[in-house]
């Protein structure tokens, strides 16, 4: 298990157990959380670069294929287990050696990065 991070408000040595969903940035508690929130800027994706659609939650919420797979119920266990698990990084790759979690991982990847844009460098 890695060691937390100090947080990047405070500075509390090994305190930061949470994460800015939009930058990433590590943090400790909910005063820092909301300190953080107030200067946060992440970096922007270029228009060009989002899924068709404007927003990769709209191209999910859109994939035939993922709807699919999350009716499997076996599916959905694994994901509530890691959504609840305190390690997640060990626990997903003991899942990425499921075919099924390997199956549901690459559909979200290709709605996130179609195949047609792979291997094409920026202009």
């Amino acid at each position: 298990m890695r060691a937390p991070r100090p947080c990047g408000v405070c500075g509390a040595a090994g305190a930061a157990k949470y994460r800015c969903p939009r930058c990433a940035a590590a943090y400790c508690s909910v005063p820092c959380c909301r300190a953080h929130k107030e200067r946060c800027t992440p970096e922007r994706e270029p228009e060009r670069e989002r899924p068709a659609g404007g927003q990769a939650g709209q191209a999910a919420g859109e994939s035939k294929e993922l709807r699919g797979l999350l009716l499997n119920p076996h599916l959905r266990q694994l994901l509530l287990t890691v959504d609840q698990a305190e390690d997640k990084s060990s626990l997903m790759k003991k899942y990425m050696q499921e075919p099924l979690f390997v199956e549901f991982a690459d559909c979200c990847l290709r709605i996130i990065e179609p195949p047609e844009k792979e291997n094409i460098l920026p202009e």
